[in-house]
């Protein structure tokens, strides 16, 4: 991989994790929660967790999708549902007291597992690894991108973690924290839109559905 090459990547990768997202959203409200060094091990299983997926999709997931669409449509559904389950988690929230003596922030495996049901990871990684990992020599790309994701996501999810950290002083009213975890707990709804924007309902369910419907 070029110069040119690796810059366009971490450029590319910058914008795609420093933007708002599922991630970036879920951090921010647990900065907010539960504080910096508490979010630690969420923000270091978004990092490896996301270049672990890279990885498995550079080296055989992506083509397991492909050649089985349905198991894509099953992902889709199961995305859906888990993070409808976390923006209802976050919009029951209360005040910063109950946060802390109710709920724990979310594990580093937690964290690393989320990554499969994150629709803007795998846009974004499926879209790195058709632009920038090269066909000839695209195991060690790959590594590359997967190493790349990791080290700029870094730093960018620290960011949105801070933030959240900085509004605790101006949330700490039971209304002000209530209408700020509604908003996350709105626009994490509003991230799933990639899931199913362009989704066409199989023929065969379409078939089943007709056929009950007569």
């Amino acid at each position: 991989m070029t110069t040119t090459t690796l810059l366009a990547l971490a450029t590319f990768c910058f914008v795609t994790a420093i933007t708002p997202g599922p991630n970036n959203t879920l951090l921010l409200n647990s900065g907010v929660s539960f504080g910096f060094q508490r979010t630690l091990p969420h923000i270091f299983g978004v990092a490896l967790g996301y270049a672990v997926m890279l990885l498995a999709i550079g080296f055989g997931v992506g083509g397991l999708f492909r050649t089985y669409p349905s198991l894509y449509d099953l992902l889709r559904v199961l995305a859906t549902l888990y993070m409808l389950w976390l923006a209802w988690r976050i919009a029951a929230s209360a005040s910063l007291s109950e946060v802390r003596a109710t709920a724990c922030p979310m594990s580093f495996l937690q964290a690393a597992a989320f990554q499969w049901v994150n629709p803007k990871g795998w846009a974004s990684g499926l879209g790195a690894l058709t632009a920038y990992a090269a066909p000839d020599a695209f195991p060690r790309d790959v590594y590359i991108v997967a190493g790349v994701f990791a080290a700029v996501i870094l730093p960018c999810i620290v960011v949105w973690t801070a933030f959240g950290v900085l509004l605790r002083q101006f949330l700490s009213r039971r209304g002000a924290l209530r209408a700020f975890n509604i908003t996350m707990a709105l626009l994490l709804v509003a991230s799933l839109y990639p899931i199913w924007a362009g989704f066409k309902v199989p023929a065969a369910w379409a078939r089943f559905a007709g056929r009950q419907l007569s």
